[in-house]
């Protein structure tokens, strides 16, 4: 196995990057190869951006002056959105701030004005939240959920385009499509995908809650929504998510909860949430700083590589089956055997057993025919650490079949 690009060790692995040690403060003890879930906050030892150690000093204001905080937030939120949107090549008047993903999408799904009859499209690699708020949706309008099947080696994006564009209808009003899907780590909404959906009269809905920190200039105006999260590749604390809007949304989006900041429109209607915890917000610029100072570029072919080589190797000792790898990002897929991981309390069980005798976070999702294993790459990940995951898979896995 080699890597273009330099900075491989001894064995043809991939190397540290050189400044990188004591940025995180997960615990030594464990493989940590499930960033893709719930990212992992620079430490108060990084320089020159102290991300966990911004967010405690934000807290300790707060508490030192509640009334303070709080009078100030609304300037304080708009100067953090006017950073991020910068950082992720945005409008910040057409950009807010919010908790996360799944969050936006229910903002998203809440503005558009289904009727009986009208048709969602989604695709079978959708994030589960998200997949179950569009249906419960539909079903309070009357309107119906369309499943596009993408086979899991399609890696092509014309193909998974033609595919996609193949299950529109004319009664079809809105499509909620992954950039980066979790459960797989393929790439979907391409930017000629939804041209085509656009050109179709198909409101977009992009749930790219991978794309900032992990792709280059993510943000596309093409989408009617396009939503990301902060917290896990840009640094940003928990929870720290983007949602953007074509210019046609800002006086039509329809926040989840109405404010005092409700008659200042969007985006300070969607971000006000009186007693909510607004640190995370505050602190997501001096992620994205961070990864700016390391290179974003350097980043970002290290944690592919590295997610690369940790794909190869459970494939050749243990013997997974890999799943089409997607450009640029950080994260790999593998099938588990026929009769594992095809439930959800089956895949809930192969991760458990794999944390209490492995001590490695990995993520499995159910798939008819055998789960799909995701692992992830970040700074803080060793070689060594997806070897040690393949080596000790084989008693798991055997339980299963």
């Amino acid at each position: 196995m080699t890597y273009e690009g330099g900075g491989m060790d001894a064995s043809g692995a991939p190397a540290p990057l050189p400044g990188t040690d004591g940025l995180f403060t997960l615990d030594p003890a464990a493989a940590h190869l499930n960033h893709g879930s719930y990212g992992a906050v620079p430490a108060p030892v990084a320089v020159p951006a102290p991300v966990q150690q911004l967010q405690r000093r934000l807290r300790t204001e707060q508490e030192r002056d509640p009334d303070g905080f709080f009078a100030d937030l609304p300037e304080r939120v708009a100067t953090a959105r006017s950073a991020v949107a910068a950082e992720l090549g945005a409008d910040p008047g057409r950009l807010a701030l919010l908790g996360n993903v799944t969050e936006g999408v229910a903002v998203a799904l809440d503005s558009i004005a289904l009727a009986a009859g009208d048709r969602i499209l989604v695709t079978d690699h959708g994030y589960g939240a998200v997949t179950r708020a569009v249906l419960r949706r539909a079903a309070e309008r009357g309107a119906a959920v369309d499943t596009v099947r993408l086979p899991l080696d399609t890696p092509d994006e014309d193909a998974v385009r033609d595919t996609v564009l193949a299950g529109v209808t004319g009664r079809t009003t809105g499509a909620v499509l992954d950039l980066v899907t979790s459960p797989t780590a393929r790439r979907i909404a391409a930017p000629a995908l939804i041209t085509a959906l656009r050109e179709r009269g198909v409101i977009t809905v992009v749930d790219a809650a991978h794309a900032p920190g992990m792709l280059p200039a993510p943000v596309d105006a093409r989408a009617d929504f396009w939503l990301g999260n902060l917290h896990k590749w840009a640094f940003a604390p928990r929870a720290a998510a983007v949602l953007a809007v074509s210019p046609q949304w800002p006086a039509r989006i329809r926040p989840l909860a109405v404010s005092w900041e409700h008659d200042r429109g969007f985006p300070a209607n969607v971000e006000w949430r009186g007693t909510f915890d607004y640190t995370p917000w505050l602190a997501a610029p001096a992620g994205l700083d961070l990864l700016r100072r390391l290179d974003p570029g350097r980043v970002r072919r290290h944690n592919e590589r590295l997610a690369g080589y940790g794909r190869d190797v459970l494939a050749e000792r243990a013997g997974l089956r890999p799943l089409a790898a997607a450009e640029g990002v950080s994260m790999r897929a593998l099938r588990l055997p026929p009769g594992c991981g095809e439930s959800d309390e089956d895949a809930r069980a192969v991760m458990a057993r794999v944390w209490h005798r492995l001590a490695t976070r990995i993520v499995v999702r159910p798939w008819p025919g055998g789960g799909v294993l995701r692992v992830s790459a970040q700074l803080y990940n060793r070689p060594h650490e997806y070897e040690r995951l393949a080596v000790g898979l084989a008693e798991p896995l055997r339980e299963f079949r």
